[in-house]
């Protein structure tokens, strides 16, 4: 294992430029005649790659989102309310949206989903990994492009914020 290692170099002049690629005419025939001479296939066993190939694919552009859809009480905002009540805090019995952890939706018109939202305390032991999941809960929704989510401390939660049905399951109705 002590064996020295020797590297040896050689200074050069130049290098010699690789052999440039042959482009063979598809045209009359005459595709053929230089295929096989070359010793390949005819211009019938090539697949001709059309220059436009991503052209329709690159001028098109996603359709707007409907306003009533992306509006609240819109298909997509409600299916985008169903994805943050499937999220539970897990603390509380109870989902993050009807804990009024969830302070604002919007839905763009280009069908990207904003969220904007707290946390019970600064200090909750899920802070890192809540925002996001609802991240990923929310980009999961079919029709959204993008999820972004906003963590903010104020207005501070308290827990006049959460639905009559989050207090009636937590015993305080």
């Amino acid at each position: 294992m002590n064996e020295e290692r020797k590297i040896e170099t050689e200074q050069v002049e130049g290098v010699a430029p690789p052999p440039k690629a042959r482009v063979i005419p598809l045209r009359n025939g005459e595709g053929d005649q230089a295929a096989e001479q070359l010793g390949g296939g005819g211009a019938r066993d090539t697949f001709e790659r059309k220059r436009d190939y991503l052209e329709g694919f690159l001028s098109q552009q996603p359709a707007p989102a409907e306003p009533e859809a992306a509006a609240p009480g819109g298909d997509l905002y409600e299916q985008v309310i169903e994805a943050l009540k499937e999220i539970y805090d897990p603390e509380i019995p109870v989902n993050i949206y009807d804990l009024g952890l969830i302070y604002d939706v919007e839905i763009t018109p280009d069908h990207h989903a904003k969220v904007k939202m707290t946390l019970t305390t600064p200090h909750c032991p899920v802070a890192e990994s809540m925002p996001g999941e609802v991240e990923l809960r929310v980009g999961a929704v079919p029709g959204i492009g993008d999820a972004e989510v906003e963590l903010v401390w104020d207005p501070p939660w308290d827990p006049h914020k959460m639905s009559d049905e989050a207090k009636l399951e937590l015993g305080m109705l």
